[in-house]
């Protein structure tokens, strides 16, 4: 196992960070199925609100209000020079959010319990990701990337049907212990296990710094400026892939909002509900490490492409799907799709970050996610107050326009050596 993890570029500091991604996204996941239903047991808002576009208001603070903090939180980690104190920070607040759910008695409570969360996942996500990118090096940081979300994606996978199945058989107060309690586990990996490289030791900034040498420029040159609207940072490759996977997760995130019509119209229990939206992420489970590590030898470009293609069908053909075999088609198809998005453009902006603007670059990617995990579930609410259908199509259409975006301005950070050209 050890020399596994060696092969695929896990050191104890990726490793543990994964470990705690998995207790934080178990934790948060869990809400995915619990929260629709538990919205409508609370009292309605003094204004008349459809139900699905209550939900899909408070899925979306979260996006919003992680997606907006998020620029913040990468600023505040390359001025400090330090992810670890933001990742428990962020996780403290995401534990504290989730238990408080218990003393929720009306709707808008949620909304600010959704916003404590979503502060929570901005500290964390842009800093874990930048240790990440620091703590590795190009010719694994795909492998290492797909590793990271497969845990991210196992506790996403077991979280849904945890929640449904708690729900049904002991009610709301288990799932909000048990989220909270997972976080509360992420937080106490990272606390005593996570090693945060000096400058010095960092991997990535030696490689970068060889690199430099190597084409005769002074590794200092490529130091960014303190500000977070450096120009430099913005380049089109990266903003290409933060559309990309803003692309991606509003696509896979609409059915959330409409947990009530689907299983409505199936026929469905939440717990199998849960079955559902958890198969897109078994689905990634099982291709996120071998296209992670394949985008290490073929290049970052082609796989993310490709990914946004499959997940057009798998994101179109929802609003006609009749039963739950189908669902459970199409959201495998959209795992496999994002499995080709996620850890190559993790990796991707890992290999193109600039030593001490790691947590900024990191940030414009991990807004972009954000963003589409807000525009998502608020799309499909307010577009099936027209058709249940039309969510799905305009989510198709997304994606379609994010991989011709990709293809025009995303730029390959992986090229294969001459002699692996010639063999």
């Amino acid at each position: 196992m050890r020399n596994l993890l060696k092969r695929l570029g896990v050191n104890n500091t990726v490793l543990a960070l994964s470990i705690a991604r998995f207790g934080d996204s178990f934790g948060n996941s869990i809400l995915f199925v619990v929260l629709p239903l538990f919205v409508a047991q609370l009292p309605a808002p003094l204004f008349p609100i459809p139900q699905s576009l209550r939900v899909g208001i408070l899925i979306s603070l979260f996006g919003l209000v992680n997606a907006f903090m998020q620029p913040i939180a990468g600023i505040i980690g390359d001025r400090i020079g330090k992810g670890k104190p933001l990742i428990m920070m962020g996780l403290a607040c995401m534990s504290a959010g989730t238990l408080l759910f218990l003393l929720a008695g009306q709707y808008t409570h949620l909304l600010f319990m959704r916003a404590l969360q979503g502060i929570g996942l901005a500290l964390t996500v842009p800093a874990s990701l930048s240790l990440m990118s620091r703590s590795t090096v190009k010719r694994t940081r795909g492998a290492a990337m797909g590793v990271y979300t497969t845990l991210r994606l196992i506790g996403f996978s077991i979280g849904p049907l945890m929640g449904g199945l708690l729900r049904d058989t002991v009610g709301f107060s288990a799932s909000f212990y048990l989220g909270a309690a997972a976080i509360g586990v992420g937080f106490a990996v990272v606390l005593f296990l996570v090693h945060e490289p000096s400058a010095e030791e960092s991997p990535a900034a030696q490689e970068r710094a060889a690199e430099a040498q190597a084409d005769g420029r002074n590794p200092e040159d490529d130091h960014p400026s303190g500000s977070f609207f450096d120009r430099s940072l913005f380049t089109p490759s990266i903003l290409s892939a933060a559309f990309g996977v803003f692309a991606m997760a509003s696509a896979f995130t609409m059915i959330v909002t409409l947990e009530n019509e689907i299983n409505a119209r199936i026929n469905q229990s939440a717990f199998v509900f849960g079955i559902v939206f958890s198969s897109l992420m078994v689905s990634r489970l099982i291709f996120q490490v071998p296209l992670g590590r394949l985008s290490d030898r073929i290049g970052r470009k082609k796989l993310i492409i490709g990914g946004l293609i499959v997940m057009i069908p798998g994101t179109a053909l929802i609003g006609l799907a009749h039963s739950t075999a189908v669902l459970v088609l199409l959201r495998v198809l959209q795992g496999l799709g994002s499995a080709g998005i996620a850890a190559p453009t993790f990796a991707l902006v890992g290999d193109s970050a600039r030593s001490g603007g790691e947590g900024r670059q990191t940030s414009i990617v991990t807004t972009g996610f954000g963003l589409g995990l807000a525009c998502g579930p608020l799309i499909a609410g307010a577009l099936a107050t027209v058709s249940f259908q039309l969510p799905f199509y305009v989510g198709g259409a997304i994606l379609l326009l994010a991989a011709v975006v990709a293809g025009s301005f995303i730029t390959e950070t992986v090229h294969r050596e001459p002699a692996a050209q010639t063999a």
